[in-house]
């Protein structure tokens, strides 16, 4: 039926209950398991047969959901389920106040599959990665990636998304969009010599899991990002990249990497080495499987 409501609002209450009927053998379904994962509710900002699934319940959250309108549905999931999972501190300390069993597990990349290309790139690209709905972070940094450009004549900057942003400051030529699809995102990230992830610092920002910033780290590709929640824990790990707070920051920052090919190198390393050994499926599956095993009563 769609995950998000139609927009034309005659005819929602239609699709809510199709929607919430669709999802009747999936609750049937959940009492063949031992234990139900919710990762959403059912029916979008609205809590409809989640509590008739079996128990016990866990749910998975890896943003700051309560923050959408109609968010009071969020408390009532999370004190519905036996346990939370959370893709961040930030997310925890806030279910922590409805659900007492919290344990934070990061969004993992498969590091198999992202990894360093086997040879070097030669062009310096600047590169970001994300759905067109959050190129406002993108034109957030539109005119220090101008200033850069500026600077630093053979550099480009790449864009992978689903659609091409519209930038007002950037020269023609100096940007390239690739439109996202599996087949080139690995070699679209392997590309760049520096990934980039700026965001505003709000509530919703705090909440993100970082997933970008681990993408292009697992690819070896150092980092700049804005020094915001899990951004910012990440950047404590190791010397992975740089954070960057305001226009002047964004640029020194950018010029550094893109002309030291030595600290990219040695930051880009440290960066593969973090998503390995702290943010892999490897070292994070386990852990998943541990926290739903404790939930059903067989694991410690």
């Amino acid at each position: 039926m769609g995950v998000y409501p139609p927009p034309l609002r005659m005819v929602r209450p239609l699709w809510g209950m199709l929607s919430v009927m669709a999802r009747v053998p999936d609750v049937l379904r959940s009492y063949a398991y031992d234990v139900t994962l919710l990762q959403r509710e059912m029916l979008s900002t609205f809590v409809t047969l989640e509590s008739l699934t079996h128990q016990p319940r866990v749910l998975d959250v890896d943003d700051a959901i309560w923050l959408h309108r109609r968010g009071g549905y969020t408390k009532q999931l999370a004190t519905i389920c036996d346990a939370v999972i959370c893709g961040n501190s930030f997310l925890a300390d806030q279910f922590g106040q409805w659900n007492k069993k919290i344990t934070i597990i990061p969004t993992a990349v498969d590091t198999d599959r992202f990894r360093p290309a086997l040879s070097v790139q030669k062009e310096l690209l600047i590169g970001w990665i994300g759905t067109s709905s959050n190129f406002k972070y993108l034109y957030m940094i539109e005119s220090a990636l101008r200033e850069v450009l500026d600077r630093v004549p053979h550099v480009r900057l790449r864009i992978i998304a689903d659609k091409a942003p519209v930038f007002e400051q950037i020269p023609l030529g100096r940007a390239e969009f690739l439109r996202w699809a599996p087949e080139i995102e690995i070699k679209g990230i392997q590309e760049m010599a520096v990934g980039i992830m700026p965001i505003d610092d709000s509530m919703w920002a705090r909440g993100k899991c970082s997933y970008k910033m681990l993408l292009y780290m697992a690819c070896g590709i150092p980092v700049v990002v804005s020094p915001v929640g899990m951004n910012k824990e990440i950047l404590d790990i190791d010397k992975v990249g740089l954070g960057a707070v305001g226009e002047r920051e964004w640029v020194d920052s950018l010029v550094l990497l893109l002309e030291s090919e030595s600290i990219r190198r040695e930051m880009g390393q440290s960066a593969r080495c973090v998503a390995v050994e702290h943010f892999s499926i490897q070292v994070l599956a386990p852990k998943l499987a541990n926290t739903l095993l404790v939930a059903a009563g067989r694991g410690r």
